[in-house]
């Protein structure tokens, strides 16, 4: 593939709801645009999507139309994988939505459609499946302007409906194509077309003028815009996002494919009509220009282990021109990076490509320390782009590695899967003793497991995930610590008398010395202070650590040969945990601060929910769309799978984020539950 200039570069995502068509319809683009001879398994090429039959990662293809580049980026549509579709949207130039005319508009639609409006991208649509029973265009379209506003934008209508489907009207030309092999040609109006594709061209010509004064006033006065300036001013409403245009057809008979390929060349801005990028330069934010004479500068959005040429790093070109062998710097690491061979990517192969313009993507294999979101810029311009926002990992489970081999090889092996799927998030819990990997859900996390083992030969057993609790005192009481040892010569000796009491919630541990007389010796005290320690940290009265509490050794006795720093660390110890078992000890539990988003018709089903789960709501205030924002604390224990009944509850709609907060007593009525699962092998 030759080098295009960025004027004729278009980067593309196709986004939407699970089963609306999208790998179907990349596969129908890349057909007619001749880059493939058959459709099927190019895009989805991975083992585990054609065993599951739906998309999980992020594909590329690269192919040309007319005289242009089109970089598509084909997404998934289910929502556990939503991070492949925040990575895509970073770096698309337009999102064209594919919505199934027989299911309309659905959840994960609206809310991809509300991440690109967030981001300001400019939006299409492509209205699929018209060839099946139930399909209704009118249906959604109107839906469409119910749910997106006025800007959505129909510029065609389908010439016939379910199986007699065979072509489109354009209303922008006022020219009818039918298709023959999923190739379309200009055709007569159907009669009983025609009057319905005056109403809404016109309607539609209304829409496109109102955005340029002068084409609005000769419109006004009777003069009627070319086909070509109403496109030419449809260009600048999508490349400001403030107009939506609709098309239709069918992926599966390619009825519209090449319309949409020629909307693309059209009327989908390059990567110089998207303005200014934010980057970070000598700890300032600053805005850049994409300019294809300027430095080079790439951003790192995908890294995938490929089997055939190990790591490959998809990259898209902000600033200048990149070529093989040229030489950046990872500004993460400060480290030279020679870019060897760019790559042509066709879903799971790469050819090798030329050189890359400004706005392009490009691929590239086997870059030494890497990693997504990392930024390659010259040597003395070392700017940053800011890395890619993830969507919160809220769904836990702790990994137990199957073998010894499998151990040894398992910290590698997720540093790579993180790197591939920023989207996950790997925590180790010291307190608990547990690897745990937090997903997106259900699917998200199982897909990750089976990544680990197919590609990276890392076998892992899961667990439930444990809460860390802690355990405290609400009391005050005295004990005596004693540690005595006598087996023949000199022997051990210690006596340490102690007094714990309560100290405020997040206060820690103090120890104070009270001492007097010299009933224990000062060299020895110390080590009384570090069997105290221990103790708390491995587990007091309850078995779990002790915090805040305040400990003082206020006598003790010792033997002038046999006394020992040992003896007295060890007397410490039980004197520690005797006294606290007397001062009425209480698990703690932790407790997380939650931001829940629900749609408002579903906010007293959530607030009843979080009532179940012990929550107490901090408060609610009304969000973006029509939704309500809730504040609470719940304690974590009740939010481990919290993903999943969210989901559940709200029908995919709604969201939330946590982060711990404090600790709190647990009931007494758990109490007896918790000590007994913490009992349990």
């Amino acid at each position: 593939m030759k080098t295009y200039s960025s004027s004729q570069i278009r980067n593309v995502v196709l986004v939407g709801h699970g089963g609306a068509g999208k790998t179907a319809l990349a596969e129908a683009m890349l057909l007619r645009a001749g880059a493939i001879s058959r459709v099927g398994g190019v895009m989805d090429h991975d083992p585990e999507e054609k065993d599951k039959g739906f998309s999980m990662s992020m594909a590329l293809a690269q192919f040309e139309w007319r005289d242009h580049k089109v970089n598509l980026l084909d997404t998934p549509g289910f929502p556990d994988f939503v991070g492949e579709v925040a990575a895509a949207l970073r770096v698309a130039d337009l999102a064209v939505f594919v919505i199934s005319a027989v299911d309309g508009i659905e959840v994960q639609t609206e809310l991809i459609w509300r991440m690109a409006a967030q981001a300001g991208l400019p939006r299409a649509v492509f209205v699929n499946k018209l060839d099946r029973e139930r399909a209704d265009f009118d249906g959604v379209v109107a839906q469409l302007q119910d749910r997106f506003g006025a800007g959505i934008a129909p510029l065609q209508l389908p010439i016939g409906i379910e199986t007699n489907l065979r072509g489109v009207a354009d209303l922008l030309s006022d020219t009818a194509y039918e298709y023959t092999d999923g190739v379309g040609r200009p055709a007569d109006m159907p009669g009983e077309l025609a009057d319905r594709e005056h109403q809404v061209h016109d309607a539609l010509v209304e829409g496109i003028v109102v955005a340029e004064d002068s084409l609005l006033e000769r419109y006004l006065e009777g003069d009627v815009p070319a086909p070509e300036e109403l496109a030419h001013a449809l260009a600048h409403g999508v490349a400001a996002a403030s107009v939506f245009p609709v098309v239709c057809g069918s992926a599966a008979t390619g009825v519209g494919v090449d319309r949409l390929l020629d909307l693309l060349v059209d009327e989908a801005p390059s990567p110089l009509d998207r303005g200014t990028f934010t980057v970070t330069a000598g700890g300032a934010e600053v805005e850049a220009t994409p300019d294809e004479q300027g430095e080079p500068l790439a951003f790192v959005f995908k890294s995938i282990a490929d089997r055939h040429v190990g790591q490959l790093s998809l990259l898209k070109v902000l600033s200048g021109r990149i070529s093989p062998d040229d030489h950046l710097v990872n500004v993460r690491t400060g480290a030279d990076v020679r870019l060897h061979t760019l790559l042509s990517t066709l879903g799971g192969e790469q050819r090798p490509g030329g050189a890359a313009s400004c706005g392009d993507i490009v691929a590239v294999a086997k870059l030494s320390d890497v990693h997504t979101s990392d930024t390659l810029a010259p040597k003395h311009k070392p700017v940053v782009v800011p890395p890619l926002a993830m969507p919160s990992a809220t769904l836990p489970v702790a990994l137990k590695a199957r073998t010894q081999a499998d151990e040894d090889k398992l910290g590698l092996a997720l540093g790579r899967l993180l790197d591939e799927d920023p989207s996950l998030r790997l925590e180790r819990n010291e307190e608990t003793r547990q690897t745990i990997l937090w997903g997106v859900g259900e699917a998200h996390l199982r897909s990750a497991l089976d990544k680990l083992q197919r590609k990276f030969g890392v076998a892992v057993d899961t667990d439930e995930v444990r809460v860390a609790y802690r355990e405290t005192i609400l009391g005050q009481a005295e004990a005596e610590g004693k540690h005595k040892k006598q087996s023949g010569g000199r022997g051990q000796f210690g006596v340490a008398f102690l007094r714990v009491e309560p100290m405020p919630r997040g206060d820690g541990f103090s120890f104070v010395d009270a001492i007097v007389g010299g009933a224990i010796p000062r060299q020895f005290i110390p080590a009384v202070e570090k069997g105290i320690v221990e103790t708390m940290s491995e587990g007091g009265a309850l078995g779990f650590p002790v915090v805040d509490v305040q400990v003082t050794c206020f006598d003790g006795k010792f033997h002038p040969v046999d006394s020992d720093e040992m003896s007295f660390k060890i007397a410490g110890r039980t004197g520690f945990r005797d006294a606290c078992s007397r001062a009425n000890p209480v698990i703690l539990e932790p407790v997380s601060r939650v931001e829940i988003v629900v749609p408002s018709d579903v906010q007293g089903d959530a607030l009843g929910d979080l009532n179940s789960r012990r929550g107490r709501v901090q408060g609610t205030e009304a969000g973006d769309d029509g939704e309500q924002v809730i504040t609470a604390l719940v304690p974590t224990a009740e939010l481990l799978r919290y993903a999943i009944d969210l989901r559940s509850l709200s029908g995919g709609r709604g969201r939330f984020t946590f982060e711990h907060d404090h600790y709190d007593p647990v009931p007494a009525q758990l109490t007896d539950k918790i000590l007994a699962d913490a009992k349990a092998p």
